[in-house]
């Protein structure tokens, strides 16, 4: 199987993997929790996305990536992450403009992410950062996907 296939694969099962984990386990659990703690919980991996500026250190990745690619993605996901943690701060402290932060984070991430997945000719000089795409990715974009259910529910502001 070459690199673009295993790289496809790993993304989609990583989807599948955790849709179902979400499904069954994650959107059960959150459904007896407030609109800030459920909202909290969703933005938790999205703190991490400074992770993502590994794609601009060399020796972590096989040579340099494309700079179309690497500096969008990179400085995307550190904005995204910033972006994140003022909105958990923000669902945690009970600030006024909390949902309006986390429409925020979510649409800047959303966007970001779609962005970084139209260059999956980059996937052979990923390095040591494959996991990032094959299986953070994945996550981000179902809690991405949940955040915005959330969101529009149309539930009253519990606080």
């Amino acid at each position: 199987m070459d690199t673009d296939s295993i790289f496809g694969l790993q993304f989609v099962l990583s989807i599948g993997v955790w849709a179902i984990i979400a499904g069954f386990m994650l959107a059960p659990w959150l459904s007896g929790k407030s609109k800030s703690d459920a909202l909290a919980w969703l933005t938790l991996p999205h703190m991490f996305r400074h992770l993502g500026m590994a794609f601009l250190v060399p020796g972590v990745v096989d040579q340099p990536l494309p700079d179309g690619f690497a500096n969008p993605a990179a400085y995307g996901d550190l904005a995204t992450g910033v972006l994140a943690l003022i909105a958990f701060v923000a669902l945690k402290s009970g600030w006024k403009v909390k949902f309006t932060l986390v429409w925020v984070f979510n649409l800047v991430g959303t966007i970001d992410l779609v962005n970084a997945l139209r260059h999956t000719d980059v996937a052979p000089l990923m390095g040591a950062t494959w996991f990032i795409p094959t299986m953070f990715v994945p996550l981000l974009l179902v809690t991405h996907v949940m955040i915005f259910a959330r969101l529009m529910r149309g539930e009253q502001a519990d606080d």
